[in-house]
């Protein structure tokens, strides 16, 4: 079975019973309050997103890859000013034989086909318990090499700060997500990383749990020459807060278009994302 049309397959069959389902909004701070929670990448809520990535149009051949992200977020009290919001990244990744220029894989190698975990990232924000009008966090990021295959990952140790930066004036959130990592260890054949990831948000709630959203994640590869560093889509979609049973559940769709990306990267990218929310 193609594994793209699998994945298609699959995102049409959870959208469909997302319209379907008779599932009611979250209510009280399971309603305006958790939204607002959910919205917020420093906000002190456990929530499991996982979230599928289809890329098109790689390579000479305009191929597809598929990412899909398990993101893990469990805040910690540090002391009752601060806490401290760690986010993991475990990527499962499907590549085809021709993928050079995906910024996510090592530029200019090629294999065949494969499929398997990449490169794990943890990150830890420190943020003020009790924020103002302006949200923050900042702290460390690491990546290890994790990959199950050298096409999968950089095979590499990569550290560096991340920071986000966000306010929620009703009914919107507009933020920054930003990190840099630098390799610091791992295989001297392999390239070194020096790499930054900007993920501007915008979300504007509506009724009922719906809203609208835009959170493209730019990248630029500072080892790659001039014109081929960047990754820019621009982009958006929807999406809608809802519980199944007394659990609530996040999933929204977006879809972007690369208009700045290394010559033989994707051209344009769809995004499906389901996050299972534990609030307290």
């Amino acid at each position: 079975m193609n594994v793209t049309a699998a994945m298609i397959r699959t995102a049409l069959c959870i959208l469909l019973a997302w319209w379907a389902a008779p599932l009611t909004t979250a209510a009280a701070q399971e309603g305006d309050d958790l939204a607002a929670a959910v919205q917020n990448p420093v906000a002190s809520l456990i929530s499991v997103p996982i979230q599928t990535n289809v890329f098109f149009g790689i390579g000479p051949n305009d191929e597809e890859a598929i990412v899909t992200n398990i993101q893990p977020v469990v805040p910690f009290e540090l002391t009752p000013d601060w806490n401290v919001i760690t986010r993991t990244i475990v990527p499962i990744i499907y590549v085809p034989d021709t993928v050079a220029g995906l910024d996510i894989l090592p530029t200019g190698l090629g294999a065949d086909t494969e499929f398997g975990l990449g490169d794990i990232n943890f990150s830890a924000y420190f943020t003020p318990a009790k924020p103002g009008n302006v949200i923050w966090g900042i702290g460390p990021s690491i990546t290890l090499p994790t990959a199950t295959d050298g096409l999968l990952g950089s095979e590499k140790f990569s550290a560096g700060p991340a920071v986000v930066v966000l306010a929620q004036p009703k009914p919107w959130t507009i933020g920054m997500l930003a990190r840099q990592l630098w390799s610091f260890a791992g295989d001297d054949g392999r390239a070194d990383v020096n790499q930054l990831l900007l993920q501007p948000f915008v979300n504007y709630n509506l009724d009922d749990g719906w809203y609208l959203a835009s959170s493209p994640v730019i990248t630029s590869n500072w080892n790659a020459a001039a014109g081929e560093r960047w990754t820019v889509p621009v982009g958006g979609g929807f999406g809608k807060l809802f519980t199944i049973g007394k659990l609530p559940v996040n999933a929204q769709f977006q879809g972007f278009y690369n208009v700045e990306s290394p010559t033989l990267g994707p051209d344009w990218s769809l995004r499906l994302q389901v996050q299972f929310l534990f609030p307290k």
